[in-house]
């Protein structure tokens, strides 16, 4: 008889920064967000699809989904070194969400889809604030859809990888100095491909070892929407209506993650996580009409940074399993040319969930991570 497991899971991230670690969210399996957001070394089903395909063909199951949303509330204030002047976001909530399906073809050979959101943000500053000709309001999203296929070498060793295809979109405002009412709106979408790859190792039965690789992805955007709302006296110099065209990077992560299963009711669970951020080099706006005066390149030179993470998982009952970690994510961002268009700090964070398993074939899964993001 097959067995089907549908696994549904809520996530509620409630933190300081949103932008921790420029625009990459890991939110994409509830028990791994429990865990320290790590995922690498373990075996967890569908969402294995995400954190490392090659430990897909291990599937307990003939077939499982997986299916979560994540609330995310944000707030970031700017304080003037010069003066008393202070200004808060008034963020929106944020939705990253993922769907993973997979199944075993065979005893060695498992497939699946995945369908996730790694990398986005949102700010909202006040339409009056000081840093109006920086920003006024940003949103960055992404939508990943991953097929993928796992095969097992051997009983200890398997291989998985995905193809990845992108659909990138951008909307941004920033006040411009012409008046109190000048501005422009600028906004698109793209689609660019991946991949991502992944390895799982189990020397023993109570450890595993994993290693994961997701390519660089550029979104590079052409013919995007720019509208302008100036004074009618220099419209003759500035298109109102224009079109642009600008790249994003969307960087290259390299895990690795061990495992032990302590007893039968404690797992632990170490990972690193390198995310290749020197490629957000500059962001560029080039314009199709009167290019010199409105093109602009703006220097972020952000560095690569390295994120050790720990978490565990216990067993209380057969029903029952609880998970907490911590993490510490080191800002990409280069000091000299910090930006309030993705705020990115250095970020200590907590996270807790659990699992509750009422009946066969389902589990109910929550998490809640904590970000404290550091001045």
């Amino acid at each position: 008889m097959k067995k089907i497991s549908l696994i549904v899971i809520l996530a509620i991230m409630n933190c300081s920064g949103l932008f921790a670690g420029g625009y990459q969210v890991r939110l994409q399996g509830a028990r791994q967000s429990g865990m320290g957001l790590t995922g690498t070394s373990l075996i967890s089903g569908a969402s294995d699809i995400f954190y490392n395909p090659g430990s897909l063909s291990f599937l307990s199951n003939k077939f499982e989904f997986t299916a979560g949303g994540n609330l995310v509330f944000s707030s970031v204030e700017f304080r003037s070194l010069e003066s008393d002047y202070i200004a808060k976001t008034d963020n929106p909530a944020s939705t990253p969400f993922f769907f993973y399906g997979a199944g075993k073809i065979s005893n060695n050979w498992a497939a699946g889809l995945g369908i996730y959101t790694p990398y986005g943000s949102k700010a909202q500053w006040p339409e009056d604030w000081s840093g109006r000709y920086l920003i006024q309001n940003i949103a960055l999203s992404s939508i990943y859809f991953q097929p993928t296929l796992s095969y097992q070498i051997t009983d200890n060793l398997s291989l998985g990888a995905g193809l990845v295809w992108v659909i990138g979109s951008v909307d941004l405002q920033k006040a411009l100095p012409y008046n109190e009412h000048s501005y422009v709106q600028l906004n698109g979408s793209a689609t660019a491909f991946g991949f991502n790859i992944g390895v799982l190792f189990k020397p023993t039965q109570t450890i595993h070892i994993g290693v994961d690789y997701r390519s660089k992805i550029e979104i590079s955007l052409e013919d995007g929407d720019a509208e302008f709302h100036l004074p009618s006296s220099i419209t003759s110099i500035i298109p109102t209506n224009n079109k642009f065209s600008s790249s994003l990077p969307l960087p290259a992560n390299l895990d690795f993650g061990i495992s032990w299963q302590v007893s039968q009711r404690l797992l632990l669970s170490l990972e690193m996580n390198w995310v290749m951020w020197n490629c957000y080099d500059t962001l560029t706006f080039t314009f199709a009409q009167s290019g010199e005066l409105l093109n602009n390149k703006n220097p972020r030179l952000y560095n690569n940074t390295v994120i050790p993470r720990a978490g565990l998982e216990y067993q209380i009952q057969s029903k029952l399993k609880i998970r907490t970690g911590i993490y510490y994510d080191d800002s990409p961002a280069n000091d000299d040319y910090f930006s309030p268009e993705t705020v990115t700090l250095n970020t200590l964070g907590f996270t807790f969930g659990l699992t509750y398993h009422p009946i066969e074939n389902l589990n109910i899964d929550l998490s809640f991570v904590q970000l404290m993001g550091m001045e």
